[in-house]
């Protein structure tokens, strides 16, 4: 996964943030989050749903019993940075918890079809985090 990862930074940072194959049409971030056991910086694409000047990112793992590490990354060090297109952001990242989860998950989840049958094969709630942009 690591080699795929870099393939697709590599990509997204030569190409103004447009990757095809897999990622061709989705809306696809970089996430720089920093270890929560190494503190190294670790930077991972991750699709993310922009609504309302909010910005929203899914720990789905495609479905996965345990959440993805950069989840874990980030809530030990909820400051991260976001790469879209050209831009980059100091943000921070929040777990959006209650019926505000449920309904950003819903409209995410009827836009990718994928992300019910994620959240069908796990016992887990998926987590939603609000990426809170600090600063451009």
């Amino acid at each position: 996964m690591n080699d795929l990862n870099s393939g697709t930074i590599d990509t997204f940072r030569a190409n103004h943030g447009h990757v095809g194959g897999y990622w061709e049409g989705r809306p696809l971030l970089l996430l720089t989050t920093t270890g929560a056991k190494s503190g190294r910086l670790r930077t991972t694409p991750v699709m993310y749903m922009s609504e309302g000047g909010r910005i929203f990112i899914f720990a789905s793992k495609s479905g996965a019993p345990t959440n993805p590490d950069w989840y874990l990354n980030l809530v030990a060090h909820p400051d991260v940075m976001v790469e879209i297109g050209d831009v980059t952001y100091h943000a921070v990242a929040r777990t959006v918890t209650g019926g505000e989860h449920d309904q950003i998950y819903t409209r995410w989840a009827e836009r990718y079809p994928q992300y019910r049958e994620y959240q069908e094969k796990t016992s887990r709630s998926i987590p939603v985090i609000e990426l809170e942009v600090q600063s451009a």
